[in-house]
């Protein structure tokens, strides 16, 4: 990824369904978007975001996520996250993500994702764990 891609931005909206909910998700008992949901779409943009930047055969994996959920997103709203890219320090990306709706700010934190080759990390992966 190149140093001058930093600034570069993708926003992502969603309608809250009740798939979303934290009472779905396991995470609490009221019908709201869940905090694990809502980390998810997060990771999702800045995935996304980082894919397009990364070379041929590689990916990235998310290695750090401090996000404050600050307000409640009932079922039927809209949830729009987005992610900046802030920093590039070799093979380390780092984001501002954030997530607002319909009556404002829902949530903010920074998140990390490092780039790998897609193969190389599998092959580690597996080995590491016994499995051919």
């Amino acid at each position: 990824m190149e140093h001058n891609a930093t600034g570069s931005e993708i926003v992502i909206s969603k309608t809250v369904t009740e798939e979303m909910t934290a009472l779905r998700a396991g995470s609490g008992s009221l019908r709201v978007l869940a905090t694990p949901v809502l980390i998810a779409l997060m990771e999702g943009a800045s995935c996304e975001l980082s894919e397009k930047l990364t070379e041929e055969g590689a990916t990235t994996v998310g290695t750090m996520i401090s996000v404050e959920h600050k307000a409640a997103t009932p079922v039927g709203c809209t949830v729009t996250v987005k992610a900046v890219l802030t920093q590039v320090e070799g093979r380390k990306y780092c984001f501002d993500v954030s997530a607002w709706d319909e009556a404002g700010v829902v949530a903010e934190g920074k998140h990390e994702r490092y780039a790998v080759f897609s193969e190389r990390f599998m092959q580690r992966a597996l080995a590491a764990h016994g499995i051919d």
